[in-house]
């Protein structure tokens, strides 16, 4: 690496003795675009796990130029700036680490970027810390596809989301947990980003969007901050679903258009609790009399109709204790009968049974 910097300042001094040359005779030849080079900036984010923490040690970004091959030649690195160990869980909500800024590079095609990751990572469950295995990482890095073209005198900001979900794996019954990184890497000037909030709980939260590609996700923040980001352009239904034990409600914000190159923001997301409920049934046995039954649900009258069969079903009833009141067809000449103090409980039908009306 030593060598490649020697050479790397040889070359620097060479190409600002020529730019000196040509800035006597012509300003406009020492240009970006007149010299084909272009800039590039690399950020991590994570695509969330459930997990405690998931620390990983960057120490090294390198990208691949209009070099096609799957050869270890042709690497370069981008000179990282923030390297070191960080808690992917801690890079969600729009929180995201600059790990390359504005490197200048050659224009044509960016093959690849390869994130080289130190020996430093470890996973947290339950409060307890194990070390994770990161075999091919440890060794030359993991390679992601890109193949765009980049264009003279442009600057390209790539976001290298890292899938913590996926990339979790515990090798059978070894108890080893190993680390297989999975990234996807966009350009946000080929992508937008969608962000948000959800009302604050004590629970956990995920926002997700699904694509061509497959599904983009990422876990509300402790604020309830929220961003999904690579979302290529187009019109999208973000699905926000809270942890199944909270016994609050999916949520869906529908026809959400998204920009490449912007934001967009769909404001907050109110979560509804899943209603508790049960329902009430019963039969009435007065041939040919048909009734109508009901109950009073905070101030306001709910109410059913029996069938040909003289059943009747009182559905969707909060949890608690209700008057039933049965009110017969004013030609039947029978007269109202009231129920009283029935429990409706979770998830269950109470059946009042068989009646005859008098």
């Amino acid at each position: 690496m030593r060598a490649f910097k020697q050479l790397k300042l040889i070359y620097l001094s060479l190409l600002a003795l020529t730019l000196t040359f040509f800035n006597c005779s012509d300003d406009n030849n020492s240009t970006p675009q007149a010299t084909g080079e272009s800039f590039i900036s690399v950020k991590l984010v994570d695509d969330p796990g459930d997990y405690d923490n998931v620390f990983v040690e960057v120490v090294d970004v390198m990208v691949k130029v209009n070099d096609d091959s799957e050869s270890e030649s042709g690497w370069v690195s981008l000179d990282p700036i923030n390297t070191g160990v960080y808690d992917l869980l801690d890079l969600t909500g729009g929180v995201n680490v600059l790990l390359a800024d504005d490197f200048q590079i050659p224009s044509g095609t960016l093959n690849q970027i390869r994130l080289v990751l130190g020996e430093d990572n470890s996973i947290v469950i339950d409060g307890e810390t194990h070390p994770l295995n990161t075999p091919s990482a440890q060794q030359s890095g993991l390679k992601v596809q890109v193949n765009q073209t980049i264009e003279p005198g442009y600057t390209y900001d790539y976001i290298l989301d890292f899938d913590v979900d996926e990339s979790i794996v515990v090798a059978g019954n070894s108890g080893n947990i190993n680390l297989k990184p999975v990234i996807r890497a966009t350009a946000e000037v080929s992508s937008g980003k969608i962000e948000g909030m959800v009302t604050l709980f004590d629970f956990q939260v995920q926002a997700s969007v699904t694509t061509a590609d497959g599904d983009i996700t990422a876990y509300a923040d402790e604020n309830g901050a929220f961003m999904l980001n690579g979302v290529p352009g187009g019109t999208y239904t973000v699905t926000i679903t809270p942890d199944p034990e909270s016994v609050y409600a999916v949520a869906t914000v529908e026809n959400v258009e998204v920009v490449n190159g912007q934001v967009t923001n769909i404001g907050t997301v109110e979560l509804q609790e899943i209603p508790v409920v049960g329902s009430i049934t019963g039969t009435i046995l007065n041939e040919g009399v048909s009734a109508t039954v009901s109950v009073m649900v905070e101030g306001e009258v709910v109410e059913a109709t029996t069938d040909e069969a003289g059943v009747f079903l009182l559905a969707d009833l909060p949890v608690g204790f209700y008057d039933v009141t049965i009110t017969p067809d004013e030609a039947s000449g029978l007269a109202e009968t009231v129920v009283p103090d029935v429990e409706v409980t979770q998830d269950m039908t109470t059946d009042l049974g068989e009646m005859t009306l008098e």
